[in-house]
């Protein structure tokens, strides 16, 4: 009889990350609660569950950490909303809310065209053409810093300082010198330019943000969740777009027939190839499912890129369909801690997809040239040569 690999799952684990999706069956089918002993993770992989553990902040604490090699007995004394628990982050939600509005996020659409626009035309047909590092990742820091407030010759360090946050150590991970170097950074530049704009505000967000309620160490540490999170996942899906639309050519010459399909294909890109796929949580109490339980005090991984896959809730799941009927999905997360900034990651990848497939509706993707990017936390491309 032909014998059964033993199951195995690290997210730091460069082979899995490349080729997830039959490890993440594997785990759905026989063990929904995964248990890593030497890296003391347990972690969770089908819709249902993950998308439960999403909604009980009571159980599945954020307070913690939310990347596994953050992760620790040991309360973080943070500001960012991502790094609490209600009542405090309901507190921050609502006062950030009112400065990080939808009117605000709607009037960069003109803004977010031209930027398209403007780094498309560099892509000259027949000639290889970096899609993330020459617009995946510039689009959303251009339209971030922007939104911010970072004046214009600053905004290209700043972006360089953001990408240096996620560098990444073998055996080590993003905990590490060169990345807390470069996030220290970042907080003194942001801590500066608030500064500047308490003494002469303008209709930029920082300027809203240190009008509010928020206290100055809030305001700094708001900031960085735009600044990273807004411009890491939206650059890492608008390479998932340009590999995945390529390998689904006829997908992607509907998409340039009929642009009204292009919102409902961002959202199966994100079904489909989330670009954070796994979120980490600290159990509170102990939790049984599955006939497994959990202890209080454990590391949780809820692997929602796993959840996008499960059979359980999508019909025939590995198939990219631009035309799927997707009730709900949990690559923006879900409950309280869904993510504020999902609004803009939509626009900027809708305008982002319909500016490409206008300029160029069809392309190639290099993949010898290519580079993947690798973290325990966010997949995708770090260079994604196309032409």
């Amino acid at each position: 009889m032909p014998t059964t690999t033993p199951l195995a799952y690290d997210p730091m684990d460069v082979a899995i990350d490349v080729a997830p999706y039959e490890t993440w069956r594997r785990m759905r089918d026989e063990a929904p609660v995964y248990h890593h002993e030497r890296l003391g993770f347990y972690a969770l992989s089908r819709y249902a569950d993950v998308s439960a553990a999403l909604r009980d902040t009571a159980t599945y604490s954020s307070a913690h950490g939310n990347v596994l090699e953050f992760l620790s007995e040991r309360e973080l004394e943070s500001g960012m909303m991502i790094l609490t628990d209600p009542p405090a982050h309901t507190r921050l939600r609502s006062q950030v809310a009112r400065v990080f509005t939808v009117r605000r996020i709607s009037a960069l659409e003109p803004e977010i065209r031209r930027i398209c626009d403007e780094l498309l035309e560099r892509w000259t047909p027949g000639e290889n053409f970096d899609l993330v590092q020459d617009f995946g990742a510039l689009l959303p820091a251009i339209v971030m810093t922007s939104l911010l407030g970072v004046p214009d010759e600053d905004r290209e360090p700043v972006r360089r300082t953001i990408d240096t946050m996620f560098h990444v150590l073998p055996d080590v991970g993003m905990f590490n010198d060169v990345s807390g170097a470069a996030m220290g950074e970042l907080e003194r530049y942001l801590d500066d330019l608030l500064t500047r704009r308490a003494a002469d505000p303008g209709d930029d967000l920082l300027s809203g943000l240190v009008q509010s309620e928020l206290s100055r160490r809030e305001c700094v540490e708001f900031a960085m969740l735009l600044a990273t999170a807004g411009t890491e996942t939206v650059g890492r899906l608008l390479g998932w777009a340009t590999v995945v639309l390529d390998q689904h050519p006829d997908q992607r010459a509907a998409l340039a027939a009929d642009p009204a399909l292009i919102p409902g294909a961002v959202e199966e890109l994100l079904r489909f190839e989330g670009p954070s796929p796994v979120q980490g949580r600290w159990t509170t109490r102990p939790v049984t499912l599955h006939g497994v339980t959990i202890p209080a005090g454990s590391k949780v991984l809820l692997l929602t890129s796993s959840a996008g896959r499960d059979e359980r809730k999508y019909a025939d799941p590995d198939r990219f369909d631009v035309r799927r009927d997707i009730d709900h999905h949990v690559s923006f997360g879900y409950g309280v801690h869904f993510c504020l900034g999902a609004a803009l990651a939509r626009l900027e990848s809708r305008i982002g997809l319909e500016s490409m497939l206008a300029h160029h509706p069809t392309w190639v993707v290099d993949h010898e040239r290519s580079v993947r990017a690798h973290t325990s936390t966010v997949r995708g491309w770090e260079h994604l040569f196309v032409r």
